[in-house]
Formats: structure tokens, sequence, C-alpha cells
């Protein structure tokens, strides 16, 4: 493998994947929460406040977004030398999901004494943190490097959490030992995959740019038949990851603005959209995030057992899974072909989440499966609609900043439905000395009260789409078929 295919984009895509398949930690707190519940003995409210610095710190990478643009601006790369490119921004994530992790664990142990509540926050806050790292750089990385396709790519980007696939063990019971076989091997080719098709896209893209060269210079050579991998650009031109090499701007075809035709954060602050599209997180992603935070304790008070439950949150993973690469798919779709604009795919999503929280609140028989499905996807959608409408309204140049500042919303709305709402009334509705609530009227009324928030979100990204609708038709439309 020479060094242009290791410069390539393809590449720094298979190297941003296998980075993803090893951040998705904070997706794992409704397994443990029972555990971390018990040894440090917190009641319901006392835990939901932990899982909002968890989701605090999971999504507010505001200081992630501003070093990724700090260190891979072109302007900067010359000042910065050797400290300029993603790795930087991969370090220190890195550094802080050990410190964070590792505290947790052995208080949990009883390695050390048992944390004051405030310390326990914090170092939830730094171990989820972590995460934003490693997502802005991958993210915005493989945007600026896709840019006609960043539904796609950020969806890709987006569901690659191995954790969310060896959390499957724990789904059957019986028959564990085939598993044991089993998913090893899923686990690897899921792994070694992307691999494969970069390096068959890189080598098509080489023997591309050799034709068109030789052509150039008077040869014409046998034409070739490509896949659908080929481009035209230089195959060398791209975001490299982990280096900072080969980050070049893209040709003059890519969608690949100068820093100066940008938003930055406070010109996008000022403008109805960005509102818009932060008040529709809340609703969408706040309700979701205090869903699955809270799975556990709704299958116990609806009589599920320990397996059930624990089958729940891997499959609200899976289905979180298949909902990120699903909308961005299926909105880049509709945008090539039609000019659809991607709000819309947000209303449709949200709409879904409503009625997901319905199903929940209604307390029928199995309805978590339901449920959990159902919020699930809307849920995994919303991770990658944002950060792509964030890049098409706003630019890529300060992208990552933008769309961090927005995630914001997540851990806020989680904060409130998680604290405000799921934990007071369960609190409340709870008789037994040890916080513990059996029964429909446990949850009943928080989950209507989401599904009641989650609709307002509908009208608000109903909104957006007919502010927007003129701008994917004349503008982001015309962008994508003329790249």
């Amino acid at each position: 493998m020479d060094r242009e295919i290791l410069k390539s984009k393809w590449i720094a895509t298979v190297a941003s994947i296998w980075i993803q398949c090893s951040c998705g930690a904070s997706y794992t707190f409704g397994i443990y929460s029972s555990i971390l519940k018990s040894t440090q003995g917190y009641d319901q409210s006392t835990l939901d406040t932990v899982s909002v610095f968890k989701d605090i710190g999971a999504n507010a990478g505001v200081l992630s977004g501003l070093l990724y643009s700090a260190v891979t601006l072109h302007r900067n790369h010359r000042r910065l030398g050797f400290f300029s490119g993603p790795w930087l921004v991969h370090a220190a994530g890195a550094i802080q999901c050990f410190i964070g992790y590792f505290v947790i664990w052995a208080s949990v142990n009883g390695l050390i004494p048992r944390l004051p509540v405030p310390l326990m926050c914090l170092f939830m806050w730094v171990a989820a943190h972590a995460q934003t790292f490693f997502n802005t750089s991958n993210v915005v990385s493989g945007v600026h490097n896709f840019g006609d396709y960043g539904g796609t790519i950020v969806g890709i980007m987006k569901m690659y959490f191995v954790s969310n696939i060896i959390e499957s063990y724990e789904m059957v019971p019986l028959g564990r030992n085939k598993l044991m076989y089993i998913i090893p091997r899923i686990l690897l080719f899921l792994l070694a995959s992307p691999l494969g098709i970069a390096v068959r896209a890189q080598r098509e893209n080489s023997d591309r740019f050799a034709q068109a060269l030789l052509e150039e210079r008077g040869y014409k050579p046998k034409p070739k038949v490509y896949s659908e991998f080929s481009t035209a650009e230089n195959p060398t031109d791209c975001r490299a990851l982990p280096s900072g090499e080969g980050q070049a701007k893209a040709s003059t075809g890519d969608r690949n603005p100068s820093d100066e035709e940008d938003l930055n954060l406070l010109q996008a602050l000022g403008t109805v959209n960005f509102w818009l599209l932060f008040i529709a997180t809340i609703c969408g992603l706040g309700s979701g995030l205090a869903t699955v935070n809270n799975i556990s304790q709704v299958g116990e008070s609806l009589g599920y057992t320990t397996i059930e439950t624990n089958s729940l949150v891997s499959l609200w993973s899976i289905w979180n899974f298949l909902g990120r690469f699903g909308a961005g798919f299926v909105s880049d779709i509709f945008l090539h072909r039609g000019g659809w604009a991607r709000p819309l795919f947000m209303v449709i999503t949200l709409s879904t989440l409503a009625i997901g929280h319905m199903v929940i609140a209604s307390g029928f028989t199995k309805c978590l499966y339901l449920g959990s499905f159902l919020v699930g996807v809307s849920y995994g959608s919303q991770w990658s609609l944002m950060p792509t409408i964030c890049s098409e309204i706003f630019g890529v140049g300060h992208m990552g900043t933008i769309f961090n500042t927005i995630a914001i919303a997540s851990p806020l709305g989680s904060y409130i439905f998680s604290v405000r709402v799921i934990g007071y009334i369960y609190d409340k509705a709870s008789t037994s000395e040890d916080n513990t609530c059996f029964g429909t009227h446990c949850f009943m009324l928080s989950f209507l009260i989401m599904a009641s928030v989650t609709f307002f979100g509908v009208l608000v990204a109903l909104a957006l789409f007919f502010r927007t609708r003129r701008f994917y038709q004349v503008v982001v439309l015309r962008r994508v078929q003329h790249s």
C-alpha cells in the first residue's frame, strides 16, 4: 500500500470509522445505571442528575469544535506546524476518556472511597466529553471530503459504535456459546470491510486520474469502466486522518468554500434558522435521550426481567444505529433527485418520535419493544440530519463549532425531561423505602408530556422547512448537481 493510498480521503474515512467504533460508551449508561445506583446509594433523581452530566459532556462539544477549527483552518497550518490537524483533537479526547471512566470504575468496584455526587458528575462529564472530540474530528473531516453526500457520510460516522453491537451478547439468554463464535466474526467483517472498499475506490480514482493525465498529453488509452466509488478529483485532495497531511482544499468542483464564505458561530447565532434548529433539537434529542437513560427503570416498573431490559437497551442501540445511517442516506437520495429540503425529514422523524412516546405511555403488553424501535430510529435520525443541515445552511468552515453548539440542546432537553419530569414524577409515585415504583402510572404522564413537547418540535421543524425550502432548491440542489 503506497503513500498515495494512505493519504487519500478513503483511508481517512476508514480511520474515522475505526475511531468511531470506540466512542459509543455513553450509550451504555442504561445497562450499568442500576449498578451505579445501588453501589453509590442514589435515588432516581440523583441518578438522573448524574446521567444529565453525562449527556452534557457527550453533547456539549463547543470546545472540540473550537479546537478543530483552530488546528485545521488553512491559515493556521504554517504557524502551528506539527501541532495541526485532526489528530490533535483525537489525542485530547483519548486522555479525557481514560481519566473519566477509570475513576468511575474504581469507585463502583470499591478501589477508592465512594465519590460525592458532585465529583461523580464531574468525572462522568469528563468521560463523556471525550466523545465530542472523536465525533467532531471524524464527522467534519468526512463532510469536507464528501460534501455532496453529507447526509450519508455523517450517518456512516454516527452509526459506527461497536459497543452497541457488543451489547447484543446480553440479548439472547439461550445459545450464548454459539453467539460467542458468531458475533466476533460479524465484528471483524464490519471492521475490515471499509478498508477493502477504500483500497478499491482509491485505486480506481488513481487509475482514472492517470488516464485523464495521459489524455491531456495526447495519449488515448483504452477506456475503462469504473464503479460507483470513482470520482474525478485528485485522489490526494483530502482532509486526512489522523495526521494533518494532505489537507489541501478540494478541487473547485467540490463543495469546499473558503473560510470567509462560511458563517462563524456568532454569525449563525444571529439567524432565525439557528434557533429553529436548536428548539427542534431540544424536543427531539432531549426526549429521546431521556427515554434511553430511563429505559431500565421503565422496564422494571412494567414487570420486565433484567434480561429483557438489557435486551431493550441493545435493541434500542440497533434501532439508533439504523436510524443514523438511514436518515442521512435517504435524505441524500431525495435531495439529489428532487431537491427536497432536508428539514422535511426532521419533521417526519420527530412525528415518529412523538408516536413512540405515546406507545410507551400506553403501557400495553410488550409496549417497550415497539416504543423503543420508534424512539431509537427517530433519535438516531436526528443525529445524522442535524449536523448535515448545519453544514448546508451555515457552511463547512465552522461546522464543528456550530453543530456542537446546537447539540447542547440534547443534554438541556434531557435534563428537563429526565430530572424535572421523569425523575420528579417517578419519585412522587414511588411508595416503597427503596424509591421504586411498579405499574403504568410510574411513567405514563411523563411520556405523554414528552410526546406533546415532541409534537411542538414537529411544528418548529416544519417552520424551518418552509424557510429553507427555496434555498435547498436553488442553491443546494444546484451545488450537488454541478459537483
